[in-house]
């Protein structure tokens, strides 16, 4: 399987408690993310959220979409939401939220394998074109979230951690 380690940092001119509300609330990200598609609750978890489980549905600008369903197993309020990640790819996401002054700062961290065996088969050669769509969803999250808060997006920078590898 072809493996992923992607790091994307936005920094964004608006209250941290909005912020973390705004991404918290997935189901509501197809209002304002393109490039999602779909998002459906598949189990509720327990009060605070924890292993509640969600189907997303993502398009990005190839050809494709990739489905994978995403449980919950860390939501600590305006510090981290993590997940594990099962479907078309299998792994972990975590977001880490910073207040810095006037600037909330999101850390989204993506470390999956994906388990399509057509991805994995031109993976050699695709890497790069599959990473730069990721880039590209992520720069649309980042613009999105901005929009929906009425405030500045003040830097978006995504980072392959395998690069060097």
């Amino acid at each position: 399987m072809a493996e992923y380690r992607l790091l994307t940092i936005w920094r964004i001119k608006a209250p941290l408690e909005e912020v973390y509300a705004a991404i918290h609330n997935s189901p509501r990200w197809p209002d304002w993310w393109p490039g999602m598609q779909k998002v459906e609750e598949v189990a509720a978890g327990d009060a605070n959220g924890i292993n509640s489980v969600l189907r997303y549905v993502w398009q990005g600008r190839l050809p494709y979409r990739m489905v994978f369903e995403v449980r919950a197993t860390r939501i600590e309020k305006r510090v981290a939401i993590e997940g594990s990640v099962q479907g078309d790819l299998e792994g972990v996401g975590r977001w880490h939220f910073i207040d810095e002054g006037a600037v909330s700062v999101v850390r989204y961290e993506w470390h999956v394998r994906s388990t399509r065996w057509w991805m994995n088969l031109i993976a050699p050669f695709a890497r790069p074109m599959f990473i730069r769509n990721h880039g590209i969803l992520m720069r649309q999250g980042a613009e999105g979230l901005a929009r929906r808060l009425g405030a500045p997006l003040v830097a978006q920078e995504s980072i392959d951690l395998m690069a060097d590898a």
